[in-house]
């Protein structure tokens, strides 16, 4: 019977078989250790441990406190207004910032303008090279995107898009010495060099304004713009070497082909 009392048994078939000792089956008394939970939290210049269950009762952030200034903004915006502070999405966009973007989108716009006219010029009858005619048409389109993208960024971010004036392009290309392609694409590369240099200048304008925000969208477009005057750079070289006869019309076959590449669905007419 002691024995009974000291095992746990199950029937198996017609068997009584031992499973494990009965004083596993009781509940087992396990000591709870409680460890004090710590964060940090910020005292003057130092940071310290505190327990966490200190912070619970601390006030981080008053929202309707804080919010006051900027409620009063946006209160007194007016819906059709055209000054900066009429604006319900501003917030930390300078005015210096505001301009300098207005500024670049003319300079987008322009050069779009340069590539269009050079793409009439190589669409002529009597020039006759498709391939550099695609190539400018679709370069002049991603211009125009590059300023559509910067209106939209002052959209966003509360500013005002105001266009200025454009300057007429040259119609004729034509150059005796290196001729008409070779002196259309060194224009062209100093035209994207020059882009690059003045989207420098608008992110040296983002970061005296401290807006890390159009610093980035600035960064991103540096990138594309490096990588844009590596590729007219190289069409460059390349119609040095095969000079003004035979070799431009091959050239101009190739050109179709990137000419392709570049127009996508966005940037087509």
């Amino acid at each position: 019977m002691q024995a009974v009392r000291s095992q746990a048994f199950r029937v198996v078939g017609s068997r009584i078989k031992s499973v494990v000792p009965a004083r596993s089956l009781c509940p087992q008394v396990i000591p709870v250790v409680q460890r004090k939970q710590f964060a940090t939290r910020a005292t003057g210049k130092d940071t310290e441990l505190v327990e966490k269950k200190d912070l619970q009762n601390d006030i981080i952030f008053k929202p309707f406190d804080e919010v006051k200034d900027e409620l009063s903004l946006v209160e007194q915006a007016d819906m059709n207004g055209s000054p900066p502070e009429d604006s319900f999405a501003r917030v930390g966009y300078t005015k210096d910032a505001e301009y300098a973007i207005n500024e670049q989108i003319n300079i987008e716009y322009n050069m779009s303008y340069v590539y269009h006219a050079m793409s009439a010029y190589f669409d002529r009858d009597n020039v006759a090279l498709p391939g550099l005619a695609s190539y400018f048409r679709a370069a002049s389109l991603e211009e125009r995107t590059h300023a559509t993208t910067l209106m939209d960024f002052q959209a966003v971010r509360g500013g005002r898009t105001k266009l200025a004036h454009l300057t007429a392009p040259q119609s004729n290309y034509q150059n005796e010495e290196k001729g008409d392609a070779l002196h259309a694409m060194e224009l062209a590369l100093s035209l994207e060099k020059l882009n690059f240099h003045k989207l420098r200048e608008l992110h040296d304008v983002a970061d005296a304004s401290e807006d890390a925000q159009m610093s980035d969208f600035v960064e991103d477009m540096l990138a594309e713009q490096a990588k844009g005057v590596k590729v007219v750079a190289d069409y460059v070289a390349q119609l040095r070497r095969i000079g003004k006869g035979h070799g431009v019309f091959h050239f101009d076959q190739m050109m179709a082909e990137d000419a392709s590449k570049l127009a996508t669905p966005s940037t087509q007419y």
